[in-house]
């Protein structure tokens, strides 16, 4: 059973710049695709990026484009989210999740990282 980890928010002021990571153990992450989400105060969770097994292909939403960044290693069995220029906007809980192929839900998901980006 693959189990995921995040780490990396903390408290930024606006235009700084975060790393989150999420550490997978107990299964064949190589074989996953992965997702970040976000869930801000009193809004529902979004789908901020997402990257498949091999990393070949990525997708973001429409306002981290440009300014976030997913990647996948293999082989240190971890997926990150580079995320720049950051706004009060992007303040959120993130969580990571993977999903075993495009017809499945994500699932596992990781506890969550928080983010809070100052004005």
């Amino acid at each position: 059973q693959l189990q995921l980890v995040e780490s990396g928010g903390g408290l930024v002021q606006a235009g700084d710049s975060l790393k989150l990571s999420c550490a997978a153990s107990g299964g064949t992450f190589s074989t996953y695709a992965m997702g970040w989400f976000r869930r801000a105060p009193g809004k529902e969770r979004d789908l901020v990026a997402t990257i498949t097994w091999n990393g070949g292909r990525t997708y973001y939403r429409d306002s981290v484009k440009g300014r976030f960044t997913i990647s996948k290693d293999n082989a240190q069995n971890t997926v990150y989210l580079q995320m720049n220029s950051l706004k009060p906007e992007d303040t959120a809980v993130y969580y990571c999740a993977a999903r075993a192929s495009p017809t499945t839900d994500f699932s596992p998901w990781g506890q969550g990282t928080q983010v809070t980006v100052s004005s």
